[in-house]
């Protein structure tokens, strides 16, 4: 995803598990094979190494691929990288309501809070019935408070 700032074009990099929830947020100026090796090794740093790398048709990746040895995990397919896609839709909503941001620095402290926020409070409606929906909604609003106190 790419962010604008002061009319100049950042990139946002994000990491996404299986669920949908933002595991790792990075903003660079640049879309290639050094940016794509920090943002790997600090995701991989900090959750492990997943059984599957999803992405799309960057041409930074395969470089990066034999730098980490993920080589054989990297999966890139049509529609694969929708989880990723649609995980940005939040944040682009966000994003068009406070027009844009003014620096970097705050744009990482943005993607991070929400990510954070949204993975809290985001549960999946459509897997459960309402009664246990409201129940999550409940307790993620009681432990949100308490944090906050």
């Amino acid at each position: 995803m790419f962010v604008k700032i002061n009319g100049e074009t950042q990139y946002l990099w994000r990491s996404i598990d299986h669920e949908g929830e933002v595991l790792e947020s990075y903003v660079t100026k640049k879309r290639d094979k050094s940016a794509a090796l920090k943002f790997f090794k600090g995701a991989l740093k900090h959750h492990g190494s997943p059984a599957e790398i999803v992405t799309d048709g960057l041409r930074s990746y395969p470089a990066v691929k034999n730098d980490l040895r993920i080589e054989d995990r990297r999966k890139m397919r049509r529609w694969l990288n929708n989880r990723t896609e649609n995980s940005h839709l939040a944040l682009r909503r966000r994003k068009h309501v406070m027009q844009r941001f003014r620096r970097i620095k705050s744009l990482q402290k943005f993607a991070s809070a929400h990510a954070n926020v949204h993975n809290h409070f985001s549960s999946d409606r459509h897997l459960i019935d309402r009664q246990t929906y409201e129940t999550n909604c409940s307790a993620a609003l009681a432990e949100w408070q308490n944090f906050m106190a």
